[in-house]
C-alpha cells in the first residue's frame, strides 16, 4: 500500500504475526509455560504411589505387609509370595494354570536360621536338608502362631528385565546371597 506525501512514495511494513497485539511474544511464552507446567502437573498426578493393596508400588509398602515385619526386615527380606497350580495333559499336551494367590512373605538369610530354630518351627533334619541344597528358608505367616515355612532355592538364573534391558538407565545390581 503506498501513501502520497509531498515530494515522496513510503511503504507501510505489515505487521508480521510476532508483531501483532494477540500473539506477541510475552503472550506465547506464558502459554508455553503454562502447557509445559500443565503436562508436569498431569505426569506428577498420573504416577503417584498409593499405598493401597490394588497399587504395590514400593519396597516400604512390602516390607510393612510381611509376616513379622521387624524380624524379616533385619534379619531377611520382604518378598511377595505366589501359590499358584500347573495342571499338564500329555495327550493332547496343554499346560494349564490355575489362578495365582499372592501373600506377604519373608525370606531369612541363611545365617538367621536360628530364628526358626529357637521358636521350633523348623527341626534338625530339616536345617541340615535345607543347608545341603545350599537354600535357605522363606516363610508366610506369623512366627507366632502357625506359620508356613518352606525351603527355597535362590534362582540366580532370574534376572530384573527392568535394570539389564536396553533402555535402563542403572546397571545390574548385585543382590545378597540368601
Amino acid at each position: 500500500m503506498r501513501r502520497k506525501s509531498v515530494g515522496r512514495t513510503t511503504t507501510t511494513p505489515k505487521p508480521s504475526l510476532f508483531q501483532s497485539p494477540m500473539f506477541n511474544l510475552t503472550t506465547i511464552a506464558i502459554l508455553g509455560g503454562v502447557f509445559v507446567l500443565g503436562i508436569g502437573i498431569g505426569i506428577a498426578f498420573s504416577s503417584t504411589a498409593t499405598f493401597t493393596p490394588s497399587n504395590v508400588a514400593s519396597r516400604e509398602f512390602i516390607d510393612t505387609k510381611a509376616p513379622n515385619p521387624e524380624i524379616c526386615v533385619q534379619y531377611g527380606a520382604s518378598a511377595m509370595v505366589m501359590d499358584t497350580r500347573l495342571f499338564v495333559t500329555l495327550n493332547p499336551f496343554n499346560v494349564y494354570v490355575a489362578q495365582p494367590s499372592m501373600r506377604p512373605g519373608c525370606v531369612l538369610r541363611t545365617n538367621n536360621w536360628a530364628i526358626l530354630e529357637q521358636r521350633k518351627l523348623v527341626t534338625n533334619d530339616q536345617v541340615r536338608d535345607c543347608k545341603n541344597r545350599l537354600n535357605t528358608f522363606g516363610y508366610t505367616g506369623d512366627l507366632g502362631e502357625k506359620p508356613d515355612i518352606d525351603c527355597i532355592y535362590q534362582n540366580e538364573a532370574a534376572k530384573n528385565f527392568f535394570i539389564t534391558e536396553p533402555g535402563a538407565v542403572a546397571p545390574p545390581i548385585e543382590t545378597d546371597r540368601f
